[in-house]
């Protein structure tokens, strides 16, 4: 019986064509042995469910030939190597239930894998997990708070100083055009605020004295 692909294969024989080791489910222990890396026509590996322990070696990469890698349930660490996306034919990874850690790679068959090839791998990060991989969080975040309004309103800061800059603007040339039309109080009006024309003010001074002295 070989677990290929997720199913339990009964084979009668061994083919030629056909080139696979299971040897999931045992309690072997220490890291992936170097020589796997040298079997170029091996088509699947199956390590699941022992006590493998270090890291996925690169010399997995050297594996083109193969189909289906399945490495769940053990003590692995450290990072997925980018090696393997060498493997153009790897159609089924499972990696999950060990302890990985890192950005998961892309590119190639690995653009192609989903959620369930690594589970219950807390350090993992990037696609296709929701977890996203970034160097520094802190400097993410305030970037985001930086651009809060812009994703909330659907305009920058940008405009926003445009559009303060013109009102500033169109404030001063109404100011002026005020000023000097001598006509304050159609602004004061418009503002709610009484002041107090100093020409006005003369001329109602004028009036009456010229008043007094008639009388």
């Amino acid at each position: 019986m070989v677990n290929m692909k997720d199913r339990s294969v009964e084979l009668v024989k061994i083919l030629i064509t056909f080139t696979a080791i299971d040897l999931s489910n045992n309690s072997f222990e220490g890291e992936i042995p170097q020589v796997i890396g040298e079997l170029n026509s091996l088509k699947g590996l199956n390590l699941s469910h022992n006590r493998l322990t270090g890291t996925i070696s690169q010399c997995l990469g050297n594996l083109r030939n193969l189909e289906w890698l399945d490495l769940s349930w053990n003590q692995l660490r450290g990072e997925i190597p980018v090696a393997l996306t060498n493997l153009n034919f790897l159609s089924v990874l499972n990696v999950s239930q060990n302890q990985l850690e890192g950005a998961i790679p892309t590119g190639g068959q690995f653009n192609t894998f989903q959620n369930d090839s690594y589970m219950e791998n807390a350090m993992l990060c990037g696609f296709p997990l929701s977890k996203s991989c970034s160097g520094n969080d802190d400097k993410e975040h305030t970037s985001s708070l930086t651009f809060e309004d812009e994703d909330k309103f659907g305009f920058g800061w940008k405009v926003v100083a445009v559009g303060y800059a013109c009102g500033v603007v169109i404030g001063v040339l109404f100011g002026c055009f005020f000023f000097s039309t001598g006509k304050p109080h159609c602004l004061a009006r418009l503002l709610g605020v009484r002041i107090t024309n100093k020409r006005v003010k003369n001329k109602k001074n004028r009036i009456h004295a010229n008043h007094g002295r008639m009388n």
